[in-house]
């Protein structure tokens, strides 16, 4: 029998599960190498962490952005606007803003405020809950802090490296700031809209209080406008102020700051807003200053904190001697005492350049733009639309004929008839060529012409020079019933001032941020809408508006220059839209409410457009409208239409589209050498004969 040897050293202990630890030994020796791998991250985090902290502590916050002013410049580069000047903003203790202003603030903005540390983890959740569940971003989640650092030092970019730097200024700010401290700052650099920065100078602006005065209905009110000033301000939209108000009360209700007794009260109060503007002076071309904002906002996605904050300069169109002479002549033309109101809006037609914008009779008292008012009929301004599409149709020409008599007409294959009348009922009785129903204004003949042309067709005109307001396809249109802006109207005569190119209109001819880097920069976009000699054919008739038997004839004295335009009268609007080569312009007066215009009201129009034409062009040499290709100018009969020789009784210059004058001849040819007639070929000459006699005559006026 053999006996076990005797081994030197120790003998291994024996598994008590020998199978189940062999099978399961290497991923314990796994979990236990990862465990001490994530322990070593760890550690290595916090220690990331904690030096992370202690070089934040140490750094000083950079410089608020804050600081910035955005200018608005005029064509001159003379400033006209500043954003956020510092007397706009009014700091105030915390202790000297009412416990409502915070406790709204808190319970809309950040309710958790003082139970983080700068980040609310558990509104984050909440946000991303409400986000997933709707698919759409309606929570945010950033705290008051979070809003502070992004307001005092960054821009509202959307990258990953603002992001972070948001971070890290709102833990240096949670470290060198009390939440009280923290909470003061916001308050007092938060913007409520029309240039106020701050709860001071916002309850100054809306109430005429001290921040420290205002009520629970003020309090919640102001809380609600720094989430979107545009939508939010009680000045511009009521509803959506009182709807943020609502919620605002609601959320203070949940939270417990206020009883449901008082919320009911506060939202019911009603409040006493400052009329807008009333404690200062709204300085120059308030109207087209806040066009401005609204096409840099809204139109070109300039963030309203960078338009306010960021240093920014707008380099406009606006013309300052042509602002101030249009809102001197609006200031004369109305009575101070009439609640009449007036609009005035003038655009280069050449490039679309907005050179003055007035939108009403007094910016302090009443903020809204006329200017875009699509509410007002532009009557038998509109007309010249139709008589250039009838002109284009090819079958009319200046010299085609329809009596002026009361008329039915007759539409929609025999169902419908349409009667319509002339201004004061008065009628020629007789037949009448496009020339002198285009300047008596004679809506008879208007109506035979879209009779005759087809309704569609003169939409599509209109279409073309820049009109975008709704119209339809039915008789009255000839008549302007249907409203259009003055911006429009201006827009589409320059297409006519312009050799039949329509320039866009451009109020913004570049922004540039600090550093003098371009943001945005117009592109002058333009098309040839009609012919060169489809415009200048309308605008020979049209000058008709300014001469003897013209509606505009009374204040002809005044222009000392060619011009060419149409009048518009309804019950309740006047206007005069007219051009000269360098500048289209339109002037509508009239009620708000649409009260009826005496005739001394409706004559006030016309006495604008001329005094603003003149002096708006005073150091402008007078120029007349460039004579293109495919115009030929004859002398005619106006009594017969035919061309009139030497012995013709009755002579009148006439323009025509090549092709479309008349044949027939009246008289016998004047001698040679004699100022007598000349036919279709002879055109240049008389296009010199135009020009001389037109010349003399604005001379010698």
């Amino acid at each position: 029998m053999n006996k076990p040897s005797n081994r030197k050293g120790k003998q291994s202990r024996r598994p008590a599960f020998p199978i189940i630890t062999e099978r399961f030994l290497p991923q314990f020796l796994k979990i236990k190498k990862w465990l001490r791998w994530t322990a070593a991250a760890l550690t290595l985090m916090v220690l990331i962490l904690v030096g992370t902290l202690i070089y934040l502590r140490t750094q000083s916050l950079p410089v608020a952005a804050i600081s910035q002013t955005s200018q608005m410049l005029d064509l001159q580069g003379n400033v006209i606007d500043t954003f956020h000047a510092g007397e706009n903003r009014r700091s105030v203790q915390l202790s000297d803003i009412s416990h409502y202003v915070i406790e709204a603030t808190l319970a809309i903005e950040d309710r958790r405020f003082y139970d983080h540390r700068g980040f609310d983890m558990k509104g984050m959740a909440r946000a991303v809950m409400v986000n997933v569940q709707s698919f759409s971003a309606r929570q945010g989640a950033s705290t008051l802090t979070q809003q502070l650092a992004r307001n005092l030092y960054l821009t509202h970019e959307r990258t990953w490296q603002r992001k972070m730097k948001e971070a890290m200024y709102t833990v240096q700010l949670e470290m060198s700031y009390s939440k009280d401290e923290i909470l003061g700052m916001y308050l007092n650099q938060i913007y409520y809209g029309h240039g106020s920065y701050g709860i001071e100078a916002a309850a100054m602006m809306y109430f005429d209080k001290h921040a420290s005065e205002l009520s629970l209905a003020e309090s919640a009110m102001l809380a609600g406008i720094p989430k979107g000033p545009k939508y939010y301000s009680p000045y511009l939209n009521m509803k959506n102020a009182k709807d943020r108000q609502l919620t605002i009360l609601q959320a203070m209700l949940e939270g417990g700051s206020i009883t449901s007794e008082k919320a009911d009260a506060a939202y019911a109060e009603v409040l006493n807003f400052q009329t807008l503007g009333s404690g200062e002076q709204e300085g120059f071309a308030p109207y087209f200053r806040d066009y401005i904002r609204y096409i840099a906002v809204d139109k070109l996605g300039i963030n309203e904190h960078l338009l306010n904050e960021g240093g920014i300069t707008i380099y406009t169109t606006l013309d300052p001697k042509a602002q101030a002479t249009a809102e001197e002549v609006i200031a004369q033309g109305i009575p101070e005492n009439s609640e009449q109101q007036a609009a005035l809006v003038a655009i280069d037609p050449r490039n679309g350049y907005i050179k003055a914008m007035v939108g009403g009779k007094n910016y302090k008292k009443n903020q809204y733009n006329r200017v875009f008012a699509k509410t007002r009929q532009p009557g038998s301004s509109f007309k010249p639309f139709l008589y250039l599409t009838a002109l284009q149709s090819g079958f009319m020409s200046p010299l085609t004929r329809f009596k002026s008599e009361p008329t039915v007409f007759t539409y929609d294959e025999g169902r419908k008839t349409y009667e319509p009348r002339n201004y004061g009922d008065k009628y020629l009785n007789e037949l009448i060529d496009m020339r002198k129903a285009l300047a008596s204004s004679d809506n008879i003949y208007a109506v035979n012409t879209i009779m005759t042309v087809g309704a569609d067709k003169v939409i599509e005109t209109a279409r073309k020079l820049g009109v975008d307001s709704p119209m339809q396809p039915v008789p009255s249109l000839a008549l302007g019933t249907f409203p259009v802006s003055p911006f429009e109207m201006a827009s589409a005569f320059g297409t006519f001032a312009n050799g039949g190119i329509h320039a866009e209109p451009i109020a913004i001819i570049r922004i540039e941020d600090r550093k003098g880097q371009v943001l945005y920069e117009a592109e002058h976009k333009s098309e040839q809408a009609v012919t060169a000699a489809e415009a200048y054919v309308m605008t020979s008739l049209m000058e008709s508006v300014f001469e003897e038997g013209g509606t505009a004839f009374r204040v002809s004295s005044i222009i000392k220059r060619p011009v060419a335009g149409k009048t518009g009268t309804t019950p309740t609007d006047a206007w005069l839209v007219g051009y000269t080569p360098e500048l289209a312009t339109a002037v509508w007066v009239g009620y708000d409410k649409d009260r009826k215009l005496t005739v001394a009201e409706a004559y006030r129009a016309a006495p604008i457009f001329a005094k603003f034409t003149e002096q708006a062009l005073a150091s402008v040499p007078p120029k007349i409208f460039p004579i293109p290709e495919g115009v030929v100018t004859v002398y005619i009969d106006p009594t017969s239409g035919k061309l009139a020789e030497g012995n013709c009784p009755n002579r009148r210059l006439e323009t025509f589209l090549s092709g479309t004058e008349p044949t027939a001849v009246c008289g016998e040819p004047a001698a040679a050498g004699e100022d007598g007639s000349n036919s279709a070929g002879d055109g240049a000459k008389a296009d010199r004969r135009s020009w001389w006699s037109d010349l003399k005559r604005w001379w010698t006026d």
